[in-house]
């Protein structure tokens, strides 16, 4: 396993190569966490579209996709696929909201991380990965995202085992840094966008920034 400084080299090589990625996308914290939900199994175009149609339905509130029943709401998420599923899930998480906090990001803000992350994995439908999105990118919270990006990246190099554990790659984010949030943000953006590019299941590392570092 390699001294782990190289997560610092990782980190400015990419952003070096690709700039700020000013990740995620969306217009407030609640946008994002629905952003969060939705993009489970799809691409964020499919996502766009799909909130745009609750933006057009005004139904991107939590207020209201409270009130909207769940058959009423999967066609209006269809374009980001599972959408029976996914409105289920979406409901589970805004009645959560609703009953813990009457509807506002702000009130669970608020709430220490530990806290909250434990109650956000018992909402149905929301694993360890959109937890921590909701919790970065919808509540600046600092604790680092791991998904198949960063683990593709990281295994590839010699940091760490791919088949190892969602915690232990955290672990070792939240070890080497400071609880540095707009770092974690970037970080893992870039993890996403190298992988999007270069670090696919089949790899293409002409050209990647990273390619240096290839064992």
């Amino acid at each position: 396993m390699k001294k782990i400084p190289l997560l610092f080299k990782i980190y400015n090589k990419l952003y070096s190569f690709y700039g700020p990625q000013y990740w995620w996308p969306g217009d407030t914290a609640f946008e994002i966490a629905v952003g969060a939900i939705l993009t489970q199994n799809t691409n964020w175009g499919n996502v766009e579209k799909a909130i745009k149609n609750l933006k057009d339905a005004k139904a991107l509130s939590a207020k209201a996709l409270h009130e909207i029943p769940a058959q009423k709401l999967a066609p209006l998420i269809r374009p980001a696929g599972y959408f029976n599923i996914k409105a289920k899930r979406l409901k589970s998480f805004i009645d959560f909201l609703m009953d813990n906090y009457s509807g506002s990001m702000k009130r669970m803000k608020k709430e220490s991380i530990e806290s909250l992350r434990k109650k956000l994995l018992d909402v149905h439908g929301i694993g360890p990965e959109t937890a921590d999105s909701i919790l970065l990118y919808a509540l600046s919270k600092p604790v680092f995202v791991i998904d198949a990006y960063t683990k593709r990246v990281l295994s590839r190099h010699g940091i760490m085992e791919y088949n190892s554990s969602y915690e232990e790659y955290q672990d070792l984010f939240h070890r080497e840094f400071n609880e540095d949030v707009e770092m974690f943000n970037e970080y893992h953006a870039l993890f996403v966008r190298v992988g999007k590019d270069y670090c696919r299941p089949k790899p293409t590392c002409v050209g990647c920034p990273l390619e240096d570092l290839r064992l």
